[in-house]
């Protein structure tokens, strides 16, 4: 007989004691008065016990850890040791991450260094392998991720990867495209993310048969039902960029609760550190009118079970001791996080681990003839394509204008609200650019750059002339990836991201001190002051999401799946 059972039985001393405890059941969805012990980092069970440490909860909520079912920790432009630090005072335990933005960076390199700087913290981070490295072919990824390179992945750490992450290549499961469905059956007997947004019908039959068993990207409630309905994990979003809960909530009841989890998908840092993670979730849907037992399963019970955690998501004999002391049940104010078994400190995280490669940012010459738009039109009446930003979206619309010209070449107009837009292709010193214009940034003056532009990550800048442009990409590249807010020939605000062009080493409060001195600057020369611009820009560049992107290699028609020339011709 071991020590826990022996101690479970009560013939010798457990190792903690939570007293006079209000026990948040998710099993059966009820609140009930008792003791609670713990030893090491597993639960003993309910009931009086002897132990070594005892803590009076004085009628406090005992509520299990909160885990986090997908996220990408680079879009909060935190390290994984910073951003584990700081969910876990919000109440995470367990954090299941997708890793595909430093994937399509570093490839393997960068899965095997989020692995292991995450190894041993208290925060337990998992890993789903990224399915889509590159995530298409229309544009130049830093990296390619194979079937074989997954597999060896795996083979790896198979405990701390729990399946295969976001399948985002639609056509390619339904078209039977082989390197695909060679990643799906390697990870058949584990869980597959879906990415299906707008799938419907017998696609989406066909779809959830080739093997993905969730969905994050339903927005609207007909969807998502129809997706609940089939089988389908719904992962509910709440995120800095996507925000579906409330419109979603009527679809969370005592029936469905088990096969839903709320998820954050991606959280800024700014976000993070003055709303909260997934305690910031849960409290808005108490507040928008759900039962609070049932928001608190989504984001543990339910969740667990769906990537198979069997000892996650609940307070019960032999589950692991990740909980929290709760003041008041519907506002979530943690009064204490214990995570295996132990009271959580600041002091339980290292400092930030340098990966092995140390730039990531591999630009060419920065000239002027770089950014050089040739004017397309054969005569001043016809109209160019421009991307239209939609506000509070991240689809965009493809919009016909007409920029001004000089000796055959187009400029930026602030007047039409106009700006220049360029993504430079920064993995392999190619010269590769693809230039194009959008409308909605605000810019009245200077210029906007970016080392974070989803998918590929390649450098993106909007501007309203081409020397604060070029500036402004210098100062990417003197950073070694990161931020920039460029206007007259200086730099008026900068961010620098050193850790694959997508990260910050530092803490998050200097983090976002500088993220609000870099957007105050963008809004000094225009940029709506709720327009959150940097992350507008960042999705810019993303190629999968309708109607009009740029990548390196141009203009893409996401609608058609392929690029396409400037001209207006429709």
């Amino acid at each position: 007989m071991n020590n826990a059972i022996t101690a479970a039985l009560g013939k010798e001393p457990a190792d903690l004691l939570i007293r006079n405890a209000r026990i948040v059941n998710v099993f059966t969805s009820e609140i009930h008065s008792g003791d609670v012990a713990v030893a090491g980092d597993r639960f003993l069970g309910f009931g009086s016990y002897e132990a070594w440490q005892t803590v009076d909860a004085d009628g406090m909520y005992l509520c299990p850890a909160f885990i986090e079912g997908h996220i990408h920790i680079e879009s909060t432009l935190l390290s994984p040791v910073e951003f584990a630090r700081v969910v876990a005072g919000r109440g995470t335990g367990t954090v299941v991450c997708d890793p595909h933005e430093i994937a399509n960076v570093l490839g393997q390199e960068g899965i095997r260094y989020f692995l292991d700087c995450s190894r041993g913290l208290p925060v337990d981070i998992s890993i789903m392998l990224p399915s889509c490295v590159p995530a298409t072919h229309l544009e130049t990824s830093g990296a390619e991720l194979t079937g074989d390179d997954l597999t060896e992945l795996l083979l790896s750490e198979p405990d701390r990867i729990l399946g295969l992450g976001e399948m985002m290549n639609v056509p390619g499961v339904l078209g039977g495209d082989a390197e695909v469905w060679k990643k799906l059956r390697l990870f058949q007997h584990r869980v597959i993310d879906g990415h299906c947004p707008g799938v419907s019908g017998k696609a989406l039959n066909a779809y959830i048969l080739s093997g993905p068993s969730s969905d994050h990207e339903s927005a609207e409630l007909a969807e998502a039902r129809e997706k609940l309905r089939k089988g389908m994990h719904l992962m509910i979003r709440q995120g800095s960029s996507e925000k579906n809960l409330i419109d979603l909530l009527p679809l969370i009841h005592a029936g469905s609760a088990s096969n839903i989890s709320l998820v954050t998908d991606d959280r800024h840092a700014d976000d993070l550190l003055h709303q909260g993670h997934l305690d910031y979730t849960v409290r808005l849907a108490i507040s928008s009118g759900l039962d609070p037992l049932l928001a608190i399963r989504t984001v543990t019970l339910s969740t667990a079970r769906y990537f198979g955690l069997k000892d996650r998501g609940a307070i019960a004999p032999g589950y692991r001791a990740d909980f929290l002391l709760l003041k008041d049940l519907e506002s979530v104010a943690i009064h204490e996080v214990y995570l295996a078994g132990r009271r959580l400190d600041d002091t339980d995280f290292p400092a930030s681990r340098t990966p092995p490669i140390q730039t990531s940012l591999h630009l060419p010459e920065l000239t002027e003839e770089l950014l050089r738009l040739e004017d397309p039109r054969d005569r001043p009446d016809r109209f160019v394509k421009a991307i239209e930003i939609v506000p509070g979206q991240i689809i965009t619309r493809a919009v016909a204008v007409q920029p001004p010209a000089e000796d055959g070449v187009l400029q930026a107009d602030p007047q039409q609200d106009l700006a220049k837009l360029a993504v430079v292709e920064r993995h392999r010193s190619s010269g590769r650019v693809g230039l194009g214009l959008v409308r909605g940034l605000g810019l009245a003056s200077g210029a906007l750059a970016s080392s974070v532009a989803h998918d590929s990550h390649n450098c993106i800048v909007a501007g309203t002339n081409d020397r604060d442009m070029l500036l402004a990409l210098r100062t990417l590249k003197e950073h070694g990836g990161g931020l920039a807010v460029v206007s007259d020939q200086l730099v008026l605000a900068s961010v620098a991201l050193p850790l694959a062009g997508l990260m910050s080493f530092e803490p998050i409060e200097g983090v976002v001190a500088e993220l609000h001195r870099l957007r105050q600057a963008a809004t000094d020369l225009g940029c709506p002051e709720k327009l959150n611009v940097f992350m507008v820009l960042s999705f810019l560049a993303l190629p999968v999401i309708p109607e009009l992107r740029l990548t390196d290699l141009g203009l893409v028609d996401v609608e058609r799946f392929q690029v396409t020339g400037l001209l207006w011709t429709e």
